[in-house]
């Protein structure tokens, strides 16, 4: 009759907690008490195993409880850096940025802005432009060789003198410093900032009718007097 009666509360238990990974608090109590409801009365629960079992409930609640004040004052973080972020991102309109990114958008648009530095004179500089199936469709050989910053526009032609159509290109620059040696040269984008877009995946700024993310951001340039 008693392993019957633990056959009985195994399966209760097991079909209570059928499809959960973890145990919570709550679980972890509904099965104290079934335990000693159907506890062998010939042969009752260990008190020392019993205070053990308290003790342990009595710690997983404490962490259950830490851990809902954890994820409440992340969650409240989160909502102040967003309300911080969206509130001076907007006091970027209008700015000059250069941007860490090699993703140029054309969205009718006639021209993008883009741009590298060198840290020194180069020998020779090339500039690579693809589409966003990786297929080559402008090359600028012979690009400017100075040391900082180097700036160009691209009236979106390809290798042919035609019009590329709408959609997303990537550029890689390539300097060979003496020796022939390859340079490390840093790209980026640069334009006005014309607006500011907030979004679910995070602030956006529109630069050149396209859309960076706010931490793309290397540098507010200064405008020329």
């Amino acid at each position: 009759m008693i392993d019957a009666v633990n056959s009985t509360t195994t399966n209760q238990n097991t079909t209570a907690t059928k499809g959960k990974s973890q145990l919570g608090k709550d679980d972890f109590l509904k099965l104290m008490m079934a335990q000693m409801k159907y506890q062998d009365p010939m042969n009752p629960m260990d008190g020392t195993a019993f205070s053990a079992q308290l003790a342990q409930f009595s710690s997983l609640e404490q962490l259950t409880n830490i851990n809902t004040s954890l994820t409440q004052s992340i969650n409240a973080n989160l909502m102040l850096a967003e309300s911080v972020n969206n509130t001076m991102s907007a006091t970027l309109i209008g700015k000059e940025v250069k941007l860490s990114n090699t993703t140029i958008q054309k969205t009718g648009q006639v021209s993008a802005n883009l741009g590298y530095t060198l840290p020194g004179d180069a020998v020779s500089a090339k500039i690579s432009i693809y589409n966003d199936a990786g297929v080559l469709v402008k090359t600028i050989e012979n690009a400017s060789t100075n040391k900082g910053d180097n700036k160009l526009s691209w009236d979106f032609s390809d290798n042919q003198g035609k019009t590329v159509p709408d959609g997303n290109y990537t550029f890689k620059v390539e300097a060979k410093g003496s020796n022939d040696a390859d340079m490390d040269v840093t790209p980026f984008v640069y334009g006005k900032i014309e607006g500011v877009k907030f979004t679910q995946s995070g602030t956006k700024l529109m630069i050149n009718n396209s859309e960076y993310l706010l931490s793309d951001i290397l540098e507010i340039v200064n405008p020329e007097p």
